[in-house]
């Protein structure tokens, strides 16, 4: 059992690194009950899941281009990490035009590039950018 385990378990304890962060605040949280404690854990493995796929989904994508993202240093790179893309989104604005109409502020040709590799959903969601 543990010849099976030992190879896959420095991916599953790489995901839940952000838990030693200090802006994740993971001190500040108390539960009492253990059900509490088991709802709070399966909410975050599905959290990691999502942004597990999200970074697959990427690099994949921009392997399959040949295109690069710009990483936190500015170089060229093939493989962001979710986290880094979510921190380089930041920033991005919904503004409300006369309550129906939505324009998308502070998106740079970069954001664009990773939206259009994402596929057509994320397009539409940010369409109405400037």
């Amino acid at each position: 059992m543990l010849e099976l385990y030992t190879p896959g378990q420095q991916k599953v304890e790489h995901g839940f690194r952000f838990l030693k962060d200090p802006w994740f605040m993971a001190d500040t949280l108390f539960l009492k009950s253990p059900k509490r404690i088991m709802a709070l854990m399966a909410i975050m493995t599905l959290c990691l899941l999502v942004f597990g796929a999200l970074e697959y989904r990427i690099r994949q994508t921009l392997a399959q281009t040949k295109q690069t993202f710009p990483s936190q240093i500015g170089a060229a790179t093939a493989k962001p990490t979710a986290r880094w893309v979510f921190q380089f989104f930041t920033g991005i604005h919904v503004l409300l035009v006369d309550s129906c109409r939505e324009v998308i502020l502070n998106c740079n040709e970069h954001h664009h590039q990773l939206i259009s590799l994402l596929g057509n959903r994320y397009v539409k969601l940010y369409a109405n950018s400037e």
